[in-house]
């Protein structure tokens, strides 16, 4: 049986350099489908995908938000959280060049740039969870505290 090739994003390369206890997992990718398709793809519940979303305040400082896979963002409850007037989605031409990833491959391991990087507190609870892995189609699947003993990210409470 033939070994399958592991990609080599810059995510994988990250994660394999902080000794990172993962599995990758690739699914037919759909553009638009979000973390409803890769869930049913890969027969797991859309709460434990968890999406990496590139934001930005009102001075374009921007940072990234991981988020359930089922549940949104609330810009105004991150805002407060922050401390800033407005928070907003990044465009997907702005969000690449901080990043380095394209939209529905941003994965928050490997960045081009290091951003400030929040996560909704409850995802921390998960027995697992299914993250982008630096490519479209392409997930990582790994404990929640591996993510944050790798990445540190502040907790929020954003979630709606």
């Amino acid at each position: 049986m033939a070994k399958e090739k592991i990609p080599s994003t810059p995510a994988v390369l990250a994660l394999k350099k902080s000794a990172a206890t993962f599995t990758l997992h690739t699914y037919a990718y759909e553009e638009h489908g979000g973390t409803r398709v890769s869930a049913q793809k890969l027969g797991v519940d859309e709460h434990c995908v968890i999406k990496t979303l590139v934001m930005e305040d009102e001075n374009a400082t921007p940072f990234m938000i991981l988020m359930h896979g089922d549940r949104e963002v609330s810009t105004k409850a991150l805002a407060r959280t922050l401390g800033v007037k407005t928070v907003k989605p990044c465009t997907p031409e702005t969000a690449h060049r901080h990043t380095g990833y394209f939209v529905g491959g941003t994965s928050p391991f490997g960045a081009k740039k290091t951003l400030m990087l929040y996560m909704e507190k409850t995802i921390s609870a998960l027995p697992e969870i299914l993250i982008n892995a630096g490519s479209r189609g392409l997930l990582a699947r790994m404990s929640p505290s591996e993510l944050v003993r790798i990445l540190k990210p502040s907790e929020v409470s954003v979630a709606i």
